[in-house]
């Protein structure tokens, strides 16, 4: 097992180097625009790179609030499935899809026995808030109602990161609130943005070109919320009641913008009597477990580690 170090390693921070000399001559997101931006994720001219599609993915298509929401699915191999995972992914609203993330899903599911399901939804500026966690909240109801007879397995966890990590978050209150459903037993809330009106983290981090900064924040949730209260629990859901919620594994990088919003979420989430995990990597940009090296591998070993700890219990 990989510890979290108590300071940034040498690779980190050439890696953080690497990436600042990448970026920082790149456009403002607000002058790119959204389509132009998920056209470059698509083609490969992202930081990210090219994405890289599994062939073990399975894709349907279920009704959603207003069109059809595409799920990706992929199966466990070398272990008994034990339930499904819920994955919503990043991209501040506005881009990404679910097929991003398929190396990923692949090693999940591998590592935990869990049955990964990610799921679209649609995406701002054209369907702002809040269709985004209109199609989460189907999606998971679809799942809790489907899942035992499509997958042979029932619902158990859920996870997303950056927007994802938000959207993880508003699903869990709104089946509690609106259904009266907790049915998740672990969730993984990787670097989301849970205040929308700003924290200090993210207000300080400025123009910093490592993937995330204030003004490409500020533009998504412009996108996003379109004017809406950003202090509505249900945008912003560090104003929720989150008594009654899983078990949860916070992760955040030292050098990210959305670093209070995680400390602080994962502080109330304690507060209501939940049970919280909170791992910070120093020198950890944004988006840093997404990429193939040794400190985004350790940070996706302990929420492979954190979802069978818990799962396992009985």
């Amino acid at each position: 097992m990989t510890p979290i170090p108590s300071e940034a390693p040498d690779e980190v921070l050439a890696f953080n180097a690497w990436v600042a000399d990448q970026t920082r001559h790149a456009p403002p997101l607000r002058k790119v625009g959204a389509a132009a931006g998920r056209k470059a994720r698509e083609d490969g001219r992202s930081i990210l790179g090219r994405p890289r599609l599994s062939t073990r993915a399975s894709v349907r298509t279920i009704d959603g609030p207003d069109g059809p929401i595409t799920l990706r699915t992929i199966q466990p191999e070398g272990r008994e499935p034990g339930g499904i995972f819920l994955h919503i992914h990043g991209g501040g609203w506005t881009w990404g899809g679910p097929h991003h993330h398929d190396p990923l899903m692949e090693s999940l599911a591998d590592q935990t026995g869990l049955v990964t399901v990610s799921t679209s939804y649609r995406l701002a500026p054209e369907h702002p808030y809040p269709a985004a966690p209109d199609d989460c909240e189907a999606t998971a109801l679809w799942l809790l109602e489907n899942g035992p007879a499509t997958f042979g397995q029932e619902l158990v966890a859920i996870g997303g990161e950056s927007a994802g990590g938000h959207l993880t978050a508003v699903t869990c209150v709104r089946l509690r609130d609106r259904h009266g459903l907790t049915p998740f037993r672990a969730a993984l809330l990787t670097y989301g943005c849970f205040d929308l009106r700003g924290t200090p983290s993210m207000r300080a981090f400025g123009d910093q070109p490592l993937i995330l900064n204030t003004s490409s924040i500020d533009w998504f949730v412009e996108l996003f919320a379109q004017g809406h209260d950003l202090k509505d629990p249900d945008l912003s859901p560090i104003w929720a009641d989150l008594a009654g919620l899983p078990e949860a594994l916070f992760t955040v990088g030292g050098l990210d913008p959305m670093l209070d919003d995680t400390l602080f979420m994962a502080a109330r989430w304690k507060a209501a009597g939940n049970r919280a995990s909170l791992d910070v990597w120093p020198g950890g940009i944004h988006a840093f477990d997404l990429f193939d090296n040794d400190y985004g591998r350790a940070a996706r070993s302990r929420m492979h580690r954190f979802l069978n700890a818990v799962l396992g219990e009985s």
